[in-house]
């Protein structure tokens, strides 16, 4: 990038990917969230790109997650490395993976999809003038100090900022300040200054919130909803044993109308009742002869493109199973790869799981399967 001073300066980002956001309560990591048609780690990855001063971006990356973030990166001209097991740690690895003759460097939490590239450029720029760029917005809330729940001091808020992300610096030396300074940190930032260096703010975005909470999914843009599915069926002699698309080997198999796949009628049913749309019993009546013996995927196929006419569109799917036998553990990828192909979205976004009824009722008898589905919706 040419900055102001007419100088052109080798910038690198570092996009941090690698935790593990247990606190959002999803099944997988935010960074796989899907906001409208691309993940958290899309927007964010795009932002840095559309801001147009960056030689080099790495993405930090899980174990867990690092096949199907390397597969955006690689679309996006991007590079990923394994991170570590804190913040700190993984700034450290992705510093070391940067090319020796890198001026200024950007970190940003992945988590922080809504930035501007206006933001990065000022962020960077800042680095070039001062030797950081911190972002930062000024505080809106009343601070106070207090001790045992009692208010000690009341703080002056006109100085205090909300730290954000991205953090630019000098390559050379934030790269001295990790060196020199051990220990886990909140941010960059503080590393910097342990280090002795003085941080300078640039003006922050309000909109550049992380994700971080469940409470921040729903605070996402566009309307989210849940829905929620439940089926059961017998269990039947000359019947095949169908769950979500796999044939199960069993001696007996679910009755119904259609093939019965319990698993994909809950499965329906929540994505019908997020979708404000009518239940498969009203859709796929059992007293319509069409459907007699019916692949539950064909109808699942139908249910998705109802869907798309609504608008609707979905995130993820978390699903259980009832029955005592037979036990299902082993099937269960295959079950997720098969609902991930017929929903069109990431077996990571998908989470099915099996459970007995401790002998109660007609799946403890061995005379039924039971299963319930919640799914999260944008419309």
């Amino acid at each position: 990038m040419k900055y102001s001073d007419g100088k052109t300066r080798k910038t690198a980002a570092v996009l941090l990917c690698a935790g593990k956001g247990s606190r959002t309560g999803l099944p997988y990591n935010k960074m796989l969230l899907r906001i409208g048609d691309d993940t958290v780690a899309e927007l964010t990855l795009r932002a840095f790109i559309q801001s147009g001063i960056c030689d080099d971006i790495v993405l930090t990356a899980s174990p867990e997650d690092y096949d199907v973030l390397r597969e955006i990166a690689d679309e996006n001209g991007a590079r990923v490395i394994y991170g570590g097991e804190s913040r700190t740690d993984s700034v450290r690895k992705a510093l070391a993976a940067l090319s020796p003759d890198t001026d200024i460097v950007l970190i940003h939490d992945g988590a922080r999809p809504f930035l501007s590239p206006e933001l990065i450029v000022a962020a960077a720029q800042s680095a070039a003038d001062y030797g950081s760029g911190i972002a930062a917005v000024p505080t809106t809330d009343a601070i106070k100090r207090a001790v045992n729940g009692y208010v000690t001091e009341t703080l002056d808020k006109s100085t205090l900022f909300n730290i954000q992300t991205p953090q630019a610096f000098r390559f050379d030396d934030i790269v001295k300040a990790y060196s020199v300074i051990n220990g886990d940190y909140a941010d960059d930032c503080e590393v910097y200054e342990r280090a002795g260096y003085r941080a300078r703010l640039v003006r922050g975005e309000y909109s550049n919130t992380k994700i971080t909470t469940h409470a921040d999914i729903f605070r996402l843009p566009g309307e989210y909803r849940t829905g929620i599915g439940f089926d059961v069926h017998r269990l039947a002699e000359n019947r095949d044993l169908v769950l979500g698309g796999v044939l199960i080997p069993y001696p007996l198999g679910l009755l119904g109308h259609s093939d019965a796949d319990v698993l994909v009628h809950a499965v329906m049913d929540a994505m019908l009742s997020a979708a404000g749309l009518p239940d498969i019993g009203v859709l796929f009546p059992d007293t319509d002869p069409k459907y007699k013996g019916i692949s539950s995927m064909k109808l699942l196929s139908e249910v998705c493109s109802a869907m798309r006419e609504r608008g609707a569109k979905l995130i993820n799917v978390s699903a259980v199973v009832m029955a005592e036998k037979p036990k299902l553990a082993g099937y269960i990828p295959s079950i997720r790869s098969s609902l991930s192909r017929a929903l069109g979205i990431p077996t990571n976004n998908i989470n099915v799981s099996a459970t007995t009824t401790e002998g109660l009722g007609i799946c403890g008898e061995g005379k039924g399967m039971a299963a319930s589905a919640i799914v999260l919706v944008t419309v």
